[in-house]
């Protein structure tokens, strides 16, 4: 029997991660305010910004962090809405 990784980020693409990202914060300008990257300040797209944190790791450890807030943030929100 299988075990079900308790890590949010485990199988999660880094592409996805992004792209949820970007819609979370409504385009790369929010996001460029909060990660202050060049690939998403200076004429951003997914494919550039991923080639930068592909190669790039504390970059992609902030966008990891990043999401991982997002996460928490989406979880105490829908929480707040059932009450």
């Amino acid at each position: 029997m299988e075990e079900k990784s308790k890590d949010p980020l485990h199988g999660k693409r880094l592409d996805a991660i992004l792209e949820e990202l970007v819609e979370y914060y409504e385009g790369f300008e929010k996001l460029g305010e909060q990660i202050k990257i060049k690939c998403f300040t200076d004429n951003p797209s997914i494919n550039s910004s991923l080639k930068f944190l592909r190669k790039t790791p504390w970059a992609r450890t902030k966008v990891e962090s990043l999401y991982l807030f997002v996460l928490r943030q989406k979880k105490r929100d829908e929480s707040r809405n059932k009450k």
